[in-house]
């Protein structure tokens, strides 16, 4: 797959951070900013296209009203600011939208409402009809009522998930960097990186930052958003505000990320990236190696000791001795079960516990290497 993939792509996922919206340190939302993004959706709509917008923002939107200079550390001011600027967000779109006779709608999202199969597919209608009726959704984490995922800063994760629930063709993340480097780009050596075939071949570049005074992302986030995207088969291309118009006309400007050819299933990458861990099995070094180099089922013969409180059905990781972590997966027992069952073969337990406990603790259908 080449750039040509931006160029055939119908249905398109943009996602810009606060970074890129906001005026110098944060001062509120740079309008000519928000009409340089609406502009290039225009464009795109133009051209017969469908897009849909994951928006960061709102905190950096509310921080001017509020008399704040910076991103507040504490959650409830954190919320306070999102409420406060959220409004003001949508206002700008809608009325820069509008001069090209384009309706946008607001659509404010959790992780939970992703990972959530009920909510998972209410979200999925919502989006389906309104890219149906030819709309521009502007999505938002709902950072007023957030908890978890407002410290994260998960829109660039948000965006990767909603391109999957969208089905879309590509994603585009809109950063204040025009590409991705091979180390920090205000280092005299740094080299562009235009092309990526495959996330691993970046372990060796220098990547990482904090992300801006207003954002709470990163370069690292920018990544897991590719490792996410790629997997499930649709191509990223990472770029900024100056020149999306160009990008996302298949030069060669911004980084292009390309799929994966051996996608992930729905319910493997929702294991993978979006399920919350509700705790731990960590492993001897035989069982590790089981799983990774030949593909089984977790036994509880391999496993050496069980962290937190969880249920049969929860998610959990599963860890080596050394504390990495190697895998995730759907665990068959309560905890308060398991440690009767550590180190101990299925038929032993069987024969003293009974029949049930004859099975695998994470069956391999329910289980993903990280």
């Amino acid at each position: 797959m080449s750039r040509k993939a931006v160029v055939d792509a119908r249905r398109i996922v943009i996602k810009i951070g606060s970074s890129s919206l906001t005026g110098k340190d944060g001062a509120g939302l740079d309008q000519a900013s928000v009409s340089k993004l609406v502009d290039a959706v225009a464009q795109l709509k133009l051209q017969g296209k469908e897009v849909i917008v994951v928006s960061s923002g709102a905190i950096a939107a509310g921080l001017a009203p509020l008399g704040l200079q910076a991103r507040p550390q504490d959650l409830a001011t954190q919320q306070a600011a999102a409420s406060v600027g959220q409004g003001l967000l949508i206002h700008s779109y809608t009325e820069s939208f509008r001069r090209h006779s384009i309706t946008a709608s607001q659509v404010l999202l959790t992780i939970e409402d992703i990972v959530r199969r009920s909510h998972y597919q209410n979200a999925q209608r919502t989006l389906f009809k309104l890219i149906q009726l030819g709309v521009v959704p502007i999505i938002n984490e709902n950072d007023s009522v957030g908890t978890q995922e407002i410290r994260f800063g998960d829109n660039d994760r948000i965006a990767a998930l909603v391109s999957h629930l969208v089905g879309a063709d590509l994603l585009v993340l809109i950063t204040d960097v025009d590409a991705l480097y091979d180390a920090p780009p205000t280092q005299p050596n740094a080299q562009k990186i235009s092309e990526v075939k495959s996330i691993e071949q970046l372990e060796e570049a220098n990547i990482g930052g904090a992300g801006s005074k207003v954002g709470s992302g990163g370069m690292v986030t920018k990544i897991e958003a590719a490792r996410i995207s790629t997997g499930a088969g649709i191509p990223m291309l990472l770029t900024s505000l100056n020149e999306v118009s160009q990008s996302i006309t298949g030069s060669e400007h911004g980084t292009f990320f390309v799929a994966s050819a051996n996608k992930k299933s729905s319910r493997l990458l929702w294991l993978a990236h979006a399920a919350t861990p509700r705790g731990r099995l960590i492993l001897d070094d035989g069982a590790v190696v089981a799983l990774k180099e030949k593909g089984v089922s977790l036994l509880p013969a391999g496993v050496t000791s069980v962290e937190g409180e969880f249920s049969s059905g929860d998610t959990v990781e599963l860890v080596s001795g050394s504390g990495a972590v190697i895998a995730r997966g759907l665990v068959a027992f309560d905890a308060e079960e398991i440690p009767q069952m550590l180190g101990r073969s299925t038929k032993e337990l069987a024969k003293e516990l009974g029949p049930e406990y004859e099975r695998e603790l994470v069956h391999r259908d329910d289980l993903v290497l990280l």
